[in-house]
This record gives structure tokens, sequence and C-alpha cells, in this order.
């Protein structure tokens, strides 16, 4: 009787458990999953979050009124992260998304209806869009499973007949024509704004200033090559492709076709423009006041009164699009940017002043040729980083000896002193993208940011993470590192040798150049795997040269499709970043740059064999290794790497005379013994073969 009452009870609670995560998944499905949402009561809100009510409700307003919209109403409107050039990291004037959902990371899209509002955004920014945005709105969080694409929510949420209302300009070609798709046969239509809706209910005292800043020229001992080179090289991929003319939208290309650098958009250096490009023109877009500089227009022959196929007309920033409607029937063939990776491609607006029979929808062939760095390039980001480095090693320095001296940290504070040492470094022009710091529980979101409201104490209880980046003539830097001011526990010890595990298996690959950048994501991720773990987020990017630290077309991600569909180069610069965060707890991430290289002395059925050689030398925290998780060959390699860092870095600091970071560097650089227990899987290069061979196999 008692073994059956206990069979029962049993029975009962797996019931109710099996019960309550299906309705949590159904929740999530819904967009319902959401902290401090319930409805009933009260609940407290998190420091974050941010009323939208009255935003939202202006925004329906103005959906309704045919009168200042200029078109029949419409039943929803979406809202993108993106500028007009489609980039990923907008200025405070752009933010419109932002302003309309208060969610702050740098990727989602917002759908507002006439009774529903809806976020979708991916792995990076689950737990920090559900702090930020309030209960009016549905969190879609991309990656997990059965989670409704906008299209598909659309669908379920709008009666047929349904108008869909949208910024051609901040929206790309990509995604417009992936909605139409979608909404084939569903009644439902995308409707082109002539107005930007947002900006009307956009308080000017709310809203950031545009940026508008001086254009400056990058000199060819950064660049390798000058931009009369590259233009060269455009027109012959042109001539191949059998196109005329192309037409340039992104600022990162722009900025590396023609040498030019500004400060158009935070932590990129960036100048907002278009170009169109033909055999015998180059016609730059741009606002005249920031080409002010003699030596600019010079350098691009603007002012010379003979023109030559090489001289760039300058034109008004918002001629483009009278000159796209005259040109587009000059040329028979345009190439126009399409989707790639990172690059969104070229707006809707853009396809819509093109004559439809004379585009040419491709992949920019400048995301190609300026991912693959020269000689000179190499030479400035392998210096850039070390100078980089050796800013890290002496500000990590300060925090750990103020900390053991019993000073109060603040995350804001730990942001602050890192921007700082970076800055006083020679060529730095500051960041590459925001700091991230954070603490205990804070460290749980990948790409936290403190603020005045969430800013908390560092204390010697958990993890700290700290990923952060600079700008410098001719190079680009990001470094992330887990840090530990007390005596760390068994689990966080555990989660950072296996997230080391993984960034070292990744820097150690040999492969041949035929591989997908795909395949290479099962090696960093491999030593969670085996014990039920991962990551929400990729685990490598581009990066660029004094470009976009976020650069196509390299994505490493063993579910993207985009990562299936390219392979790694020599002369490529990529991120190594695996992490594992634990919700509420801690968080731990490790991140190097790396340059993929040739293995000449490795050929084999016609395939050539590439590597990676790693490029950021700050060092790992010691007390957060658990070394008998470590094989052999892997503390070799750091072993290895810590004598890079003491050679490389320490010259680099004594120059500098920033002894407390080299004495700092030394510490965490000493030997680690290279025998001893290991783990039996982990030590195994046989069985990691076998991981990546079964993953080509099954999904290549």
């Amino acid at each position: 009787m008692k073994m059956f009452l206990g069979s029962a009870l049993l029975f009962i609670f797996y019931s109710a458990y099996i019960s309550c995560d299906s309705e949590l998944e159904n929740l999530k499905q819904r967009g319902e999953l959401r902290k401090s949402c319930s409805k009933f009561g009260h609940a407290v809100q998190p420091p974050r979050r941010v009323n939208t009510t009255v935003r939202i409700t202006k925004l329906r307003d103005l959906m309704r009124s045919e009168v200042i919209i200029g078109t029949p109403a419409i039943q929803a409107f979406l809202v993108t992260s993106s500028d007009e050039h489609q980039s990923t990291d907008v200025d405070d004037y752009e933010k419109r998304r932002e302003y309309i959902s208060g969610f702050s990371g740098s990727y989602g899209n917002a759908i507002v209806t006439l009774d529903k509002a809806a976020l979708w955004t991916d792995g990076r920014y689950h737990l920090q869009a559900d702090e930020q945005i309030d209960c009016n709105w549905l969190l879609f969080r991309e990656g997990h499973s059965n989670i409704p694409t906008m299209a598909q929510w659309l669908k379920s949420n709008l009666a047929k007949g349904g108008r869909i209302g949208l910024n051609p300009k901040l929206v790309s070609e990509h995604m417009w024509k992936e909605l139409t798709s979608e909404l084939k046969g569903s009644l439902l239509t995308l409707v082109a704004m002539n107005i930007s809706m947002v900006d009307i209910i956009w308080p000017t005292a709310e809203r950031g200033v545009k940026r508008s800043k001086d254009a400056f020229v990058l000199e060819t001992e950064y660049t390798g090559k000058n931009y009369t080179t590259k233009i060269k090289e455009i027109r012959r991929e042109l001539e191949e492709i059998g196109a005329d003319a192309m037409v340039v939208t992104s600022l990162d290309e722009i900025a590396w076709l023609l040498n030019i650098r500004s400060r158009d958009v935070p932590n990129s250096p960036f100048l907002r423009s278009y170009v169109i490009l033909d055999t015998q023109n180059v016609f730059l877009y741009v606002n005249s006041s920031q080409l002010q500089s003699n030596r600019v227009r010079k350098k691009l022959n603007s002012d010379s009164i003979i023109r030559i196929n090489d001289s760039v007309v300058l034109r008004n920033y918002d001629d483009i699009w009278s000159d796209l409607r005259v040109k587009s029937q000059l040329y028979n063939t345009i190439l126009v940017p399409s989707h790639c990776v990172y690059s969104e491609g070229a707006s809707h607006a853009i396809y819509e002043h093109i004559l439809p029979e004379r585009q040419l929808p491709r992949q920019s062939p400048i995301i190609y040729l300026k991912a693959i760095k020269n000689a000179v390039e190499i030479k400035v980001m392998q210096d850039t980083n070390i100078r980089d480095a050796a800013a890290v090693c002496d500000c990590f320095a300060y925090i750990e000896e103020r900390m053991n001296a019993g000073d109060k940290f603040m995350e804001m504070d730990i942001v602050n002193l890192l921007n700082e040492y970076r800055f006083e470094q020679n060529f730095s022009l500051g960041n590459s993208f925001r700091t991230i710091a954070g603490f205990a529980s804070n460290a749980a979101f990948p790409n936290y940011e403190p603020t005045l409201n969430t800013d908390v104490q560092i204390f010697k209880n958990s993890t700290l993470v700290l990923d952060s980046g600079g700008q410098y003539l001719g190079g680009t830097t990001d470094v992330t590192r887990t840090l530990h001011y007390g005596k760390p526990s068994e689990d966080m010890k555990d989660a950072y040798t296996r997230v080391l595990i993984g960034l070292i298996r990744l820097s150690t690959l040999t492969f041949p150049s035929n591989m997908k950048m795909a395949v290479a994501d099962s090696m960093t991720r491999a030593s969670l795997w085996e014990v039920g773990l991962d990551y929400l987020h990729e685990s490598g990017h581009g990066v660029g040269a004094f470009l976009g630290v976020h650069e196509s077309p390299i994505k490493i991600h063993f579910d993207s499709e985009t990562s299936f569909q390219q392979v790694f180069k020599p002369g490529y610069f990529l991120s190594n970043e695996p992490g594992f965060y634990r919700e509420g707890e801690f968080g731990i991430r490790l991140e190097n740059i790396m340059e993929v290289i040739e293995h000449p002395w490795l050929t084999t059925s016609g395939h050539k064999f590439l590597g990676f050689k790693t490029i950021t030398f700050v060092p790992f925290e010691p007390k957060l290794m658990k070394l008998s998780l470590l094989s052999i060959h892997q503390r070799r390699w750091l072993n290895s790497y810590n004598e890079q860092v003491r050679r490389l870095v320490g010259a680099e600091l004594k120059r500098q005379n920033r002894m407390n970071g080299f004495y700092w560097m030394m510490e965490k650089t000493k030997q680690v013994p290279e025998h001893g227990r290991g783990s039996i899987l982990l030590c195994q290069p046989v069985l990691v073969a076998v991981i990546n061979i079964l993953f080509i196999v099954i999904f290549v």
C-alpha cells in the first residue's frame, strides 16, 4: 500500500512538473513569458524597465489618422533597429526601436498593432529585453523552438485586409522580401510609409542630436592600398559579373573603399554617405560641411579642374534619391547590395528607386575584398592588439590592487576606468563598442551594460565579465575576460575551464580550406555540450581593420544558415568567444581575436589547410581554472600563450613604464604543470576529431 501511495505521489508530482514545463513553453511561444507581468497583483518592476504606455498610445493614434499619415489607416507598424544604411550600431538620433519599446540592445524588431505590442530579439538579449520592456509588450525569444516569426504572428493577429506600415528607408530589401513571401496568401499588405511615424511622436527634447562629424583620410601606411587601387578592383569585379554600376549603401564599405573615416556612428569610424560607382565615375553623397578639409577633397581628387575616372564627385546627401531615378535609366545593369551575414544590404527604398529590370541583387564584392586584410593591415592589427593588451593589463592590475586594499568599485566605475586606460594609448580613437561590465547575476546577461538603475558594487563572491574593445588608427580590438577577486566556487571554476577549453580548441584547429564556418563551432561548444550546457550567441564574428567590430562575412554558429554558406580565407580576422551564463547567478565569457593563416606544408586532395593565429594577449585568470579538466595539449597551449603574453605585452608595458601592469601580467602568466591527471575525454585529440567528422557528416 505504501509503495502504491508513493508511486502515485511520484506520478502526480511528475505530471504536475511536465504540465508546468509545458505551460511555460506555451507562454514562451506566445511571447507571454515575462518577468513581473502577472495578471494578478502588482509585482515590483525591474529597475531598468521603461514605461512605454504613452508612447504606444500616441503611435496607435497616428496609425488610425489618415490625415496625418497620408494613407488609409494601418493596423500594424514595424520598427527596426536600423538607420538608412542598415547599420548594426546607430547613434541616439536613430534609436527609434529603443524609444518605442524601451529595449536598448543593438538587435531587435518591434511590431505595434492596435491592441498588442511585440518584440523579437536573439539569445544575446533575451534576459535584457525581459528586464527593459514593460508589460505592454510580448517578448519573442529567437533561437528557441517554435517561436513564431513576425509574419506568422501578424497572420495570427490581424484580420484579413490588414495593412502593415513600414519605413522603406529603415527596412532592408532582404527583410521586405522575407515578409512579403511569408505573408503571401494572407490578404495582409505591406505599406511603405512616406513619413517616419516614430519621429512624429518622439519629443525633440528626448531625442539625441544627429551626428555630423568632419571626415578625415586614413593614409596608406594604415590601409596598405590607396583608394584608386580599390576602385579598380571593384570595377574589375563589376565587369566580371556584367554590371555597369554599383550602389554602395553600407557605411563600413564606403569607409574602406575611399579610405576615409568619420564619427557619425557611435564606436565606429564611419561617414554617413552613399556611393554610386560606375566604369568612369565615383559619386559620393554626403553632407558637404563634413568635407571642408582641403586634405580630404585633395585626396579624393574632388576639386581637380580636370576630372579623371578616379575623381570622386561630391553630391548632397539627399540627392541620392533623385539621382537613382535618373541613373537607373542610363545603366543597363546596376548591382544593388543584398544580404550577407551582418550586412543587411540596401534598403527597400533604394530598390524602389531603381527600375526593376535594371537591378542586379547581389552580395557586395566590397565585403569580401575588405575582409581579407593585406600585409600592412595585418601588421597594424597585430601591433594594435599588443598596445591594447598593455592598457587592459594595466587597468586590471590597478583594479585588483585597489580591491585587495578594500576600495569600493561599482560596475560603472570599472567601465570608466577601462575606457580611460585604453584611451591613453597612442593612436587610440575611443571604443569599438560600449564596454560591457557585468558582476554576479548581471554577468549572466551576455551583452549587459550597466546603467544608473542597475549599477551594482563589485564584491569578492562572484565573477566579473569585462568585454571591451578599442578603435585605433588602422586597427580594431575586442577582448573579453572573466575575473574573480575572491575564492570562486567549484561550479564557477568548472564553467570557466570548459569555456577556456572551447577557446583553446578553436584556436588550435587545423582544417581544409573548403570547411564551412559552422563546422568550427562544434569545437568551441563541445566541452560544454559534454555536460549538457550551451550558450545562445555565436562563437565568433569578423573584425574589421579600423572599421566595424562586427564584420561580414564571418559568423561562427552551428545553427546559422549563413555560417554554412561561408568559408575561412587567409587574412580574415575573427573573434573566438565561447561563454556560459547561469541566470540569476553568474556568467563566464572569454574572447580573443584571431587571424586566419595558411599551413602551406599541409596539402591533400588539392585542398589547402588553414588554421588560426591568436593576436589578443591578455592573461586568463588562474584561480578560475580547474587544471584536472585540461589535457596535456591544452596546458601546453596555455603555457605557450602565456609565454607570448610575457614576451610581447611585457615589452610594451616596460616601454610605457607601466610596471604595475607588468608585474600583474607576470603573476597571471606563471607556468602551469603540463603533466598530471586530466579529463579522459578532453585529453583525447582523436575523439575531438571524431566529433568534428560526425558534425560534418550530419550537417554539411
